[in-house]
């Protein structure tokens, strides 16, 4: 008999063995079963931040992106002709030079641009032109070429530009217009192209001369030229100005005497050294005049030359009139030397014929 107090084998009464808590899942376990059961939130989260930082790349970054590359390109003018001039036109044939030194190389449509002489103050810059720039794939070096008649769309403003070519050792253009720029798959966008190119200019024709000239006798019966000659004009810019026919007024250095004209026909300007003819008729009994007078004892006249005229076609150019108006133009002539040749010895003797 047993005396447990209880019948054998209650089972109320057992043994546990093993019954300590379970133990707690880590962060990384917790961390699984997220992505397990919400992977595809994760999913779709990560695609909407990506699709917002490409989207801001490209409607934000990319079109400042592509501006600052604009902006930072250079532009060089290696040769303009500007030819075939009437009052409201011009033939416009020019090469320049595009320097990109940016990483991406866009392609930029053609555009209208304006042209204007620039000033220290962008608000006086006002287009004498317009003109079509072509398409262009902006590589590191990339050559863009213009040819075309070009409509002057304010006369003030080329008159100034004229003046500033003539007149100025160096002259500043503005050309700005607005285009399109496509770069690889992005979507094209709207860019500004404001670009202020340096030039050199005539420099008030400094080294003007005439290096030879000789007295005519008896005087050409058509025109009255009684003296034919040689002028010469450096020209030390890339333009090459087409300017037609020169009538120019001489006369004797601070004086009012007038010595006659002198015509320059079919006047082309080109880059370099232009040694060019030149046909006067001159008043010959002021010049012997002058000379017997005493006052120039060597035979040598000093001479102030002006403009009088620009035509072409029988058409009056007033915008290169005003420009040379504003250029001053001395010379030694050895008007004694000339006589000589023809036998008339008014005395004296020299050189000269530089500015």
């Amino acid at each position: 008999m047993s005396d447990y107090g209880g019948k054998a084998g209650d089972s109320s009464h057992i043994e546990e063995i093993g019954t300590g808590q379970k133990p707690k899942p880590t962060f990384g376990t917790k961390l699984k079963r997220h992505y397990k059961r919400f992977w595809w939130l994760h999913l779709i989260f990560f695609i909407c931040f990506t699709l917002i930082i490409v989207l801001c790349l490209i409607y934000l970054a990319y079109p400042h992106i592509a501006q600052q590359g604009i902006t930072a390109s250079t532009l060089t003018i290696q040769s303009l002709i500007l030819s075939s001039p009437t009052l409201t036109t011009f033939h416009l044939t020019q090469t320049a030079l595009i320097t990109n030194n940016n990483t991406y190389h866009p392609h930029l449509d053609a555009f209208n641009a304006s042209i204007s002489l620039h000033s220290s103050s962008s608000s006086d810059d006002t287009p004498y032109a317009q003109i079509t720039l072509p398409s262009i794939h902006a590589t590191r070096t990339a050559t863009s070429s213009v040819n075309q008649t070009v409509q002057i769309t304010n006369l003030s403003a080329f008159n100034a530009y004229s003046a500033a070519v003539l007149g100025s050792e160096s002259v500043e253009l503005r050309v700005k217009g607005r285009t399109k720029l496509h770069e690889m798959r992005f979507p094209s966008t709207v860019v500004d192209y404001d670009k202020v190119v340096r030039m050199k200019g005539l420099n008030s024709l400094t080294g003007f001369s005439i290096p030879s000239f000789s007295i005519k006798l008896p005087p050409d019966p058509t025109d009255g030229t009684n003296l034919i000659g040689q002028i010469y004009i450096p020209n030390p810019s890339v333009m090459t100005l087409e300017m037609g026919n020169l009538t120019l007024t001489t006369h004797i250095s601070n004086t009012t005497l007038s010595l006659g004209i002198t015509h320059l026909t079919n006047l082309v300007l080109r880059p370099g050294n232009n040694t060019l003819p030149m046909r006067s008729t001159i008043n010959q009994t002021l010049v012997v005049s002058s000379l017997l007078s005493g006052r120039y004892p060597d035979g040598v006249l000093p001479v102030d030359i002006g403009v009088q005229s620009v035509e072409r076609g029988g058409v009056r150019l007033g915008y290169f009139e005003e420009a040379l108006r504003g250029v001053r133009l001395g010379v030694r002539l050895d008007v004694g030397r000339a006589l000589r040749e023809v036998g008339v010895d008014v005395g004296g003797g020299g050189g000269g014929g530089g500015k």
